[in-house]
């Protein structure tokens, strides 16, 4: 299998393994040609000087009627549909893609040698969409202050699942992909399974009063009791989601939810479990244990044994807004193999239902309060007066917390954009790992993504913008 690297040129690249693959195709015809010209002659030869009376006046009539180049033709049509090739599955397709070949692609077809066979394989990523990306992570490289340690940026078309793009770059290790990765803390972003248990689980509200002592962004052991005293805050659940307050959904977890409730709805989500995806990347990965205190990390997310990848973070969003219907993610429209047959040809599909439709339909209302009110309204603000953002119902969810040596801090968003008057959906999923100084927030990126989408998407359907 090639390798493309961050070193590399994609497009000199893929010309170049597109160009080898003609070569090899028209050597192996050539090959096939002069064989059959080997038999034929050799089987003609044998045939003519037989003892059997008759048989070299017909020799002659076939070759009138069909001359040696047809029968050669035919002989090589005949020997390829003797050696049939089997179909791909997702299974199949996760050992063929190498992680490292699919992100910043700036193309959506790619050229792929495996067990000595080469396959062309179309993508789903939105060539155009990549190349804002990428120019943008490009840019973010030449800063000397303010500059990502990673960053990894995952688009997906909720309904089908289908990833429309996929960038980013880790300054460590440049062949890794830190989109698929899932060795970043989930951080608040968990807040989303925590919500839905509550909601599904115990029948809350977004409006369910709300109980908490001391800061929001902090979580003490004393924060988790239920004492009510002058210093107590009232907030409702919707509130807390928004503005991400720990001592809310820490108590959830360690007092309202038991422990099996809490991960059944992380497993649910995906947690601990492969994704049935056509492409191999991390999913979420979660440890809850018998204990109050660590459950109560665990359920605001304040804690560095939870873990997910960028794409897995898209993929929550994604179910979310997909009336909490798991799509399945992928990045294969379709294979064909260096003779043109057509091996894999994807179909979408849902992976069963995380949740019912109405607690989704409750925790998008606290994500669209996240992105008006909550803790991504400073990256978001005046989108309603933006002429693309104010045609979209936008929601999101941030989070953010240290690694655990503490020299890098990860920032997310996850979030999703509808179109007001129409069907079309993106989820996205954001993480930057800062470095001493802090750059641009990762919801500022996902207020990018949206725009830059959607506004490709409207003037693709000559729909009238103002650009300004």
């Amino acid at each position: 299998m090639h390798n493309h690297t961050k070193n590399t040129n994609w497009r000199a690249f893929q010309s170049d393994i597109q160009f080898e693959s003609k070569r090899k195709k028209f050597l192996s015809r050539l090959f096939k040609l002069v064989l059959l010209v080997l038999l034929c002659v050799g089987a003609m030869f044998g045939i003519t000087t037989a003892n059997i009376p008759g048989l070299p006046d017909i020799m002659a009539m076939v070759q009138q009627s069909l001359p040696l180049d047809t029968l050669l033709k035919m002989g090589e049509q005949e020997v390829e549909a003797a050696v049939p090739r089997p179909g791909l599955t997702r299974q199949d397709l996760k050992a063929l893609l190498d992680p490292s070949l699919l992100f910043n692609a700036e193309t959506s077809t790619i050229v792929v040698d495996h067990d000595l066979d080469r396959y062309t394989i179309e993508t789903t990523l939105d060539p155009s969409f990549q190349r804002f990306l990428t120019s943008k992570l490009e840019g973010l490289k030449t800063l000397t202050r303010g500059k990502p340690q990673r960053i990894g940026m995952v688009a997906m078309e909720p309904a089908t699942g289908k990833i429309v793009a996929m960038a980013g770059f880790d300054l460590a290790n440049p062949k890794a992909n830190p989109c698929t990765m899932g060795n970043y803390p989930a951080a608040s972003v968990f807040k989303i399974v925590t919500a839905s248990a509550a909601i599904e689980g115990m029948g809350y509200t977004p409006q369910t009063p709300m109980y908490f002592n001391g800061g929001k962004y902090t979580l003490y052991k004393r924060q988790l009791k239920d004492n009510k005293n002058r210093y107590t805050t009232k907030v409702s659940l919707g509130k807390a989601f928004a503005e991400s307050i720990n001592p809310v959904f820490g108590k959830i977890a360690s007092t309202r939810l038991n422990t099996e409730q809490l991960r059944y709805y992380a497993g649910t989500f995906g947690f601990n479990q492969e994704v049935d995806s056509d492409f191999p990347f991390d999913s979420g990965k979660i440890i809850i244990k018998d204990n109050a205190y660590q459950q109560a990390e665990v359920g605001c997310g304040f804690n560095k044994t939870t873990t997910i990848s960028p794409m897995f973070g898209a993929l929550m969003s994604a179910t979310i807004v997909n009336q909490g219907k798991p799509p399945l993610p992928s990045m294969v429209k379709s294979v064909t193999d260096a003779n043109g047959l057509v091996l894999y040809t994807n179909t979408p599909s849902v992976s069963g239902k995380a949740i019912d439709p109405k607690t989704a339909r409750a925790v998008m209302s606290m994500m669209e309060k996240t992105i008006t009110s909550g803790t991504a309204s400073k990256s978001f603000r005046r989108f309603k007066r933006d002429s693309t953002l104010s045609r979209l119902d936008i929601g999101g969810k941030t989070g953010s917390l240290y690694n655990k040596d503490n020299t890098v801090k990860y920032d997310w968003f996850t979030g999703f954009a509808k179109e007001k008057n129409g069907d079309k959906v993106l989820a996205l999923a954001v993480v930057v790992g800062h470095r001493k100084y802090i750059g641009t927030r990762a919801a500022s990126y996902g207020k990018m993504m949206f725009k830059h989408y959607f506004k490709s998407y409207f003037a693709s359907n000559k729909t009238t913008i103002n650009n300004g």
